[in-house]
């Protein structure tokens, strides 16, 4: 790991433990005792990026949960963890998606674990997760690393369709929110 990546896992997990919200969703996901389990996506990157703008804590749309448990394919139990869920923090909106069976949906190759799955997530920024681990420390994922991340570029991960990723970043409108943001407009910007 070079000194820059350092740097951003550093800053990334000094901005998680200043976050109540966010330390609070880490240990109510950790007791789940669920398999290769993070929370991830617009959670942990809206987080970064109203410290880098910084503003108040943006409303989050969803808080992800994502999993990895090849021995069930099943949505209901996608769906048995979210009312669980619910019920400790109801004021939330949970998305808990077992990446084993994502591939589907997604139509890749099967997926072999959480990184690998959320490798294939839209944006480089997004394809982050986080966790406390047995000793109550945070571990992130990042397929992609933390530099777009950090340095407000909106791209498109490798393995994510380029016309759906316009169409997604014009849904979205993240500019509006985050007025420093760089957003790729074309392939050729892309890595």
């Amino acid at each position: 790991m070079d000194l820059l990546s350092t740097k951003y896992k550093t800053e990334l997990i000094n901005i998680i433990e200043k976050d109540a919200l966010i330390m609070e969703t880490l240990a109510i996901v950790k007791e789940l005792n669920l398999n290769d389990c993070w929370i991830g996506a617009g959670f942990i990157r809206n987080a970064v990026w109203d410290s880098l703008h910084q503003i108040k804590t943006t409303k989050c749309n969803d808080i992800d949960v994502v999993f990895f448990d090849a021995t069930t394919l099943s949505e209901t139990l996608e769906k048995e963890i979210e009312a669980k869920l619910t019920q400790i923090n109801p004021k939330a909106k949970w998305s808990v998606k077992n990446q084993a069976r994502m591939h589907i949906r997604n139509n890749h190759q099967q997926y072999s674990n959480t990184e690998n799955a959320i490798s294939y997530w839209p944006e480089t920024a997004t394809a982050i997760a986080a966790r406390l681990n047995s000793d109550d420390t945070i571990e992130i994922l990042t397929p992609h690393g933390l530099n777009d991340l950090f340095n407000l570029v909106v791209a498109p991960t490798p393995n994510f369709d380029w016309n759906m990723f316009q169409q997604r970043i014009k849904k979205k409108q993240w500019e509006k929110q985050w007025e420093n943001l760089k957003v790729i407009q074309t392939k050729t910007e892309t890595k």
